[in-house]
Order: C-alpha cells, then sequence, then structure tokens
C-alpha cells in the first residue's frame, strides 16, 4: 500500500489511460490468475474448518464477486480494490477471504473490517463469526454505544477479526486497547462512503497506526471517479475486481414508478392504496428526512400498517430494538433514512418504495438492492410528486442504462 492523502499530487500522476479506464468503469483484471472465477468453494485452497462454516452458514456455490474476490484477498498479499451489485455477497466474500488469512493460534488483532454504520459493523461481526464457527478465530464487534470496557476485554482474550466504524476503532487504538502490530488487513466496506470527506481523516488516522505493510482492501456496490481516482493515490498497484457502471443493473430487481399527479401531497394515498392491493413479506420504504420518516410512520400505523421507524438520531438500543422487530417479522414495513441503504441485510424484503427519490444516483442501487437479496426476485417502487423527481428518475435510468417502467394496473408483476 502506498497511501499519501494528505499530499495527493505526490501521487498524482496516473497513468492516462488507466484514467480514462477510471472513468469509464473497470473491467475485471489484476495481472495474474487470482481474479480468475472460481466456480466452487472447494476449488480455492480454504481451509477444511472454513469450508465447514461456509457450507453451514447456507452457501452451496459461490457468486461471482466470491469467485473472484475471495482468493485475492485470501492469498494475503497486495491490496484490492472489488466492486460488485448490492445482494450479491460482499460480507461473505471479505469475511472468507480474511478467516482464510488469519492465525487462530495466535492471540492477536490481524484483520480490520471498518464500516460507516453500526449496524453495518455488527452485520459484517455476525456473518463473519457464523462463517468462522469452526475455525476457531474469533470476530468482535467494536461500535460506539456498546460498553468500551467490554470490547477491551475480548481484545485482551485474543479477538483475531475487528469489526468496526472508524470512530471507535481509532478511539481503541489511540487509547492502547487494541494492538495494531500484528494486523495485516483493514478492509473498507462501503468504501465509497468510506472515502468521503466525513470519514477520511478517521480512516487516514487509522491507517497511520497500522503497519506499513498492511493490505488495504476496498469494497464497495458504487465506486464513483472520484473514489477510483483516490484509490488509485492510495493504492495504485492494487488488484481489482470491478463492473463496468453499465454492469451494475439492478437484475433481480425490477424497478417501476407511479406519478402522483405532480403533488406531493398525493404520494401518501397513493401508498396507502398500493400496499392495501398487494401482497407484502416486508417492506423498507425510504424518505430523505427524518422528520419524515416520523411523520409515515405516524399516518401509517393510523391505518393499522404494523410499521417500525429507523434513522440516525435513534439511540443504538432503539435501532438494535427496531431491526430486531423487523427481522424477526413482528414488522413487515420498514420505514427508514439512508442511514439504512447500505448493506442491511433482510433476506425476506421483496419491495423497496421511495417515498423520497435520493439525492444521488449511487444511492439508489444501495436502496433498492435492500430486496433480491442474494439472487432473489425484487421489487422497487418510485413515488413521483412532479416534474423535478421525473427528470430526477431520468437521471438513474441513464446513469446505471436501465429503464425504469409505469407499474401497471395488474400488481401480479410484484408477486
Amino acid at each position: 500500500m502506498n497511501y499519501n492523502p494528505t499530499n495527493p499530487s505526490k501521487n498524482s500522476a496516473v497513468d492516462g489511460a488507466l484514467s480514462e479506464e477510471l472513468q469509464a468503469g473497470c473491467k475485471v483484471d489484476g495481472g495474474d490468475d487470482l481474479t480468475s472465477p472460481v466456480a466452487s468453494f472447494d476449488e480455492m485452497n480454504l481451509n477444511e474448518d472454513l469450508l465447514r462454516g461456509i457450507y453451514g452458514h447456507g452457501f452451496e456455490s459461490p457468486s461471482l464477486i466470491q469467485q473472484r474476490a475471495i482468493r485475492p484477498l485470501a492469498c494475503g498479499t497486495g491490496d484490492l480494490i472489488a466492486q460488485a451489485q448490492s445482494g450479491t455477497g460482499k460480507t461473505a466474500t471479505f469475511s472468507i477471504g480474511l478467516l482464510q488469512l488469519v492465525d487462530p493460534t495466535k492471540r492477536a488483532c490481524q484483520a480490520i473490517i471498518l464500516s460507516p454504520t453500526r449496524e453495518l459493523a455488527k452485520q459484517s461481526a455476525s456473518v463473519a463469526a457464523s462463517l468462522a464457527s469452526y475455525t476457531g478465530a474469533q470476530v468482535l464487534a467494536c461500535v460506539g454505544g456498546a460498553s468500551m470496557r467490554e470490547q477491551a476485554g475480548a481484545l485482551r482474550a485474543g479477538a483475531h477479526i475487528v469489526c468496526g466504524t472508524p470512530g471507535r476503532v481509532l478511539d481503541l487504538i489511540q487509547r492502547g486497547i487494541l494492538p495494531q502490530a500484528d494486523v495485516c488487513a483493514l478492509v473498507l466496506d462501503e468504501a465509497d462512503e468510506m472515502l468521503s470527506l466525513g470519514f477520511r481523516d478517521n480512516i487516514y488516522d487509522v491507517l497511520q497506526k497500522l503497519p506499513r505493510s498492511v493490505r488495504l482492501c476496498l469494497f464497495s456496490a458504487t465506486l464513483p471517479p472520484e473514489t477510483l481516482e483516490l484509490a488509485q493515490e492510495w493504492m495504485p498497484d492494487a488488484q481489482r475486481v470491478i463492473v463496468k457502471k453499465e454492469e451494475l443493473t439492478l437484475e433481480g430487481i425490477k424497478s417501476y414508478f407511479v406519478f402522483c399527479g405532480g403533488d406531493e401531497r398525493a404520494k401518501l394515498p397513493t401508498l396507502l392504496d398500493l400496499y392495501a392491493q398487494l401482497n407484502i413479506t416486508q417492506a423498507v420504504i425510504f424518505v430523505n428526512h427524518r422528520r419524515k420518516v416520523e411523520w409515515l410512520s405516524d399516518a401509517l400505523n393510523s391505518h393499522d400498517f404494523t410499521c417500525s421507524p429507523i434513522h440516525s438520531e435513534l439511540t443504538q438500543e432503539e435501532r438494535d430494538g427496531v431491526m430486531q422487530r423487523f427481522k424477526s417479522g413482528q414488522a413487515r414495513v420498514l420505514i427508514a433514512t439512508d442511514v439504512l441503504a447500505r448493506g442491511i441485510d433482510v433476506q425476506q424484503v421483496n419491495l423497496v418504495d421511495n417515498f423520497d427519490l435520493p439525492r444521488d444516483r449511487e444511492s439508489y442501487i444501495h436502496r433498492v438492492g435492500r430486496s433480491g437479496r442474494f439472487g432473489r426476485k425484487g421489487s422497487a417502487i418510485n413515488l413521483l410528486g412532479g416534474d423535478a423527481d421525473v427528470r430526477t428518475l431520468r437521471e438513474i435510468e441513464q446513469h446505471y442504462a436501465t429503464t425504469i417502467d409505469e407499474l401497471p394496473i395488474d400488481l401480479s408483476v410484484l408477486a
């Protein structure tokens, strides 16, 4: 890794052809066979205990990102940039790679996974711990809102993989609680968000504390040009498993729109009418503001829909309780801001509603990716309140080279 974010000009001599490729979206490459697809977990030279955990977790065959990115991460050398559609198993990809990499007999942290939200960090820890069931490797979630004393005790006992948010992990390192001498890999999940200005300083501070030999691995569903260019500056020799932008389709997820007569106020009755006609297993409704989460939740609950609101201003305990009720099926509809758009894996979700269209195009694929998880079918409905929404939807279509049709009268298409 060769990162220098405080002086980008030092590493700004990006080859012209590569720069053009980054702007267009890169193809799978890397210069060796490690990124070539491997059709089964058994052929990846993984240890037997890890294979038991993989099959015990319910995986049968690797997804495309798993076919191409597990071996480069597990081999123990070189940085990695990996991109794949939401719901294709990126969390399992880097979890499997790191579990192959760490030595369970050594009582020390050897890998760190950083995520932009507490929920995502805890989910990563849950997936990694399940996959590690037979290996002896210990996985620890380190997030704010939880007891630092308990986390310190677990680290002293020998947690091998730490999954956390940048602020808490940096705090643990600076306090001398999280030993970093044996850390050989750092994964940034949702890398486009992690390399945004809001997180970049903390990421850099964490990197400064880790051994210079640490491997940096970026994973995300979307990697816009500015993120890729920064990654090129930090890790110019990284192996890359990246799909073209136009290949970042919403395969398995059918998107529709409903025009609400040019009036934002018509969105609520439209939504109520739709939900009265639909057979919904579980659904997520996205809005752009915290206050609208509360308002919409109250409005739907008053019409006998069992809804739960979630947003960043809830306490961690409250957010955990909301997600537990939703995952258990006690609440069938979750109303959320974009705090939930990235990485939250609820397998039963078969419908996503954008009550508000997202503020940026990259968030669209993260939102609708909450349905159709790991090969399942899902649907997304976009409520359009006026001309501005129509323009935004057309921009999303152009960005992802896809077509979003008007919702037909026959709603059986959503079955």
